[in-house]
């Protein structure tokens, strides 16, 4: 089997998803993820004057300097009777400046006579002309042929002119679209066999999920020849979504041993799946295959038994191998073998049956029942891991704060946070105003901080999200706060939960300043490594390794913990 390319279009066409509606931080963050699992083509939207958040996504992008994405412009052929140099839309796109140009065209006669109400050779030369324009502004042109098999089922021969057309006009690829999601996995394979017969150019699909069969329909494709995916991670989209890229990636490396440059992280399928949720703000599908929280889940009886003895026996793959894990329902000791794997990077050569660890999954339970989830805020899971093993000691302490709200007498709303805070033997108490609560006490915190650690000067709240998680009562429910930190080298994310919006924004906002100065102790982070290699070294003797005590660590670790004032004063 032939290479296939991942193509997401989560950035445009799950943005038409009813409860999607991404800004430009969100775009870039999903980007990044996208590019860091290896998905090889990301559509960042459409480009017009009408559209500036899109405008503004292509120039930004640009900074990311992703590793290994192609970042494509998608947008429609010329208008009829209009040259491609004259075309707005055209030129907008050429604007963009993305190496990749994706076009739509009409492939259905239905469409060109009756929806764009121009002749059908006439449509034929929209297409040539405008990937042959965009061809030389662009590596590539991507051409999806709208409407393909309600087109070729209507007027076959007329469907694949128009592919024909695209073929002259020298396309990288041919997408055929499913639009309107109505077409059945045996006419994908028949279609695709005619339509192979004719063109000579990689042909890629695009499917829909209005009959609950895009994922099939893709993989249907694929095996008559498509080397190309088109989807949306996790499958959002307009009416019942798009091709869902997260289990046709799965399906085309576990069942199909197709190549493709993913193949290498699939053990991180799940953490995009849940990093992706977070960032629309949606909650996680709990059945979804290979990465849902209940897709390798067993309560009870046989299956149970089962998957002790031999795990296939009841599980079609390891749970691991996309990053997720087996859970038994009526176990106590559920999740205890992920928790061990994060540790291992923290504590290296922990075991499961060590104390820690059974005190680890009791707090990590009581948490999550709550509402934290630690597999979308990585740094609060840390935070929680450092704080349990005693190798982190607060570096300061919250004596308290106080939000005022105010409306001034020309109707606008001001916000005011007083965060009182003791540093060592110091106090610090500063005062700050916002344009909103969560904006005024972030403010406040580090100006209070900043004194004693300039490294807050570097760090950049980027995202700040609020789950309400459910209730009874709508305005008593349990609401969870996701925020994304980031510097100049990277992004963490933290969680906060409570039913007071106010804290959990305030414990996100600690959690992720913490983290900050924790990750800025290098000396910490050698201590680690130095735990680490003495972990890893077999030859070392048992009384070596003694030497390496515990309270010998922990002393260091708070040493280094602490305030950068209170140690400079220790040196005089």
């Amino acid at each position: 089997m032939k290479k296939v390319f991942l193509y997401d279009t989560t950035l445009r066409d799950g943005n038409q998803d009813r409860q999607v509606s991404l800004s430009l931080a969100d775009k870039l963050q999903i980007a990044k993820q996208l590019d860091a699992f290896g998905i090889d083509y990301i559509e960042g939207g459409w480009p017009n004057p009408g559209n500036p958040l899109d405008e503004e996504f292509f120039r930004e992008v640009k900074k990311l300097n992703l590793k290994h994405a192609k970042i494509a412009a998608f947008g429609s052929t010329r208008r009829p009777n209009i040259l491609p140099e004259n075309d707005t839309l055209l030129k907008t796109l050429v604007a963009s400046k993305a190496p990749v140009k994706t076009i739509f065209g009409k492939s259905w006669d239905l469409h060109v006579t009756d929806v764009i109400r121009t002749t059908l050779e006439e449509n034929l030369d929209m297409i040539e002309s405008s990937v042959a324009y965009l061809n030389e502004h662009s590596e590539e042109v991507i051409y999806d042929a709208e409407h393909f098999f309600d087109g070729f089922k209507a007027n076959p021969e007329y469907a694949l002119e128009t592919l024909k057309a695209a073929e002259l006009g020298g396309a990288s690829f041919l997408v055929l679209c499913d639009t309107n999601g109505g077409t059945m996995p045996w006419e994908i394979a028949s279609i695709m066999e005619e339509v192979s017969k004719k063109v000579s150019t990689p042909i890629g699909i695009h499917t829909h999920n209005d009959s609950g069969l895009a994922v099939a329909n893709s993989l249907m494709a694929v095996r008559g020849g498509a080397t190309m995916v088109q989807g949306v991670i996790n499958g959002f989209g307009e009416r019942c979504g798009n091709a869902n890229l997260t289990t046709i990636a799965a399906d085309l490396h576990f069942k199909m041993n197709a190549k493709m440059t993913v193949s290498k992280k699939m053990a991180k399928l799940r953490a995009l799946s849940l990093g992706i949720d977070q960032v629309v703000n949606l909650g996680s599908d709990v059945r979804a295959p290979y990465v849902g929280e209940a897709a390798f889940a067993h309560k009870g009886g046989a299956h149970i038994d089962g998957v002790m003895k031999v795990s296939r026996s009841f599980e079609h793959i390891d749970p691991h191998s996309v990053g997720n894990n087996r859970v038994f329902v009526t176990s106590d000791q559920a999740g205890g073998s992920l928790v061990v794997e994060k540790l291992q990077a923290i504590k290296p050569g922990i075991d499961k049956r060590d104390p820690i660890v059974t005190g680890l999954l009791s707090t990590i339970k009581e948490k999550e029942n709550a509402g934290w989830h630690f597999d979308s805020a990585e740094a609060s899971f840390k935070m929680l891991v450092f704080r349990k093993l005693g190798m982190f000691e607060e570096p300061f302490q919250v004596l308290n704060y106080r939000l005022i709200e105010d409306k001034n007498t020309q109707g606008v709303s001001v916000s005011q946070a007083s965060v009182k805070l003791q540093i060592g033997r110091e106090i610090s108490h500063q005062v700050s105003e916002g344009d909103g609560p969560v904006n005024a006490l972030d403010a406040a915190l580090r100006k209070a901080l900043l004194p004693y650690f300039p490294v807050m000067a570097k760090v950049r709240l980027d995202d700040f999200k609020v789950r309400v998680l459910g209730s009874s009562v709508g305005s008593d429910a349990m609401v969870r706060v996701w925020t994304t930190f980031g510097d100049d080298k990277e992004q963490w994310n933290v969680a906060g939960v409570s039913s007071n919006i106010i804290e959990a924004s305030w414990l996100a906002l600690i959690d992720g300043l913490c983290y900050k100065i924790l990750k800025d102790q290098k000396k910490f982070a050698l201590l680690l490594k130095k735990a680490s290699m003495v972990a890893e070294d077999k030859s070392v003797s048992k009384q070596a390794e003694k030497k390496v005590s515990r309270r010998a660590m922990m002393r260091e670790a708070k040493d280094l913990s602490r305030p950068l004032r209170r140690r400079k004063k220790s040196k005089k």
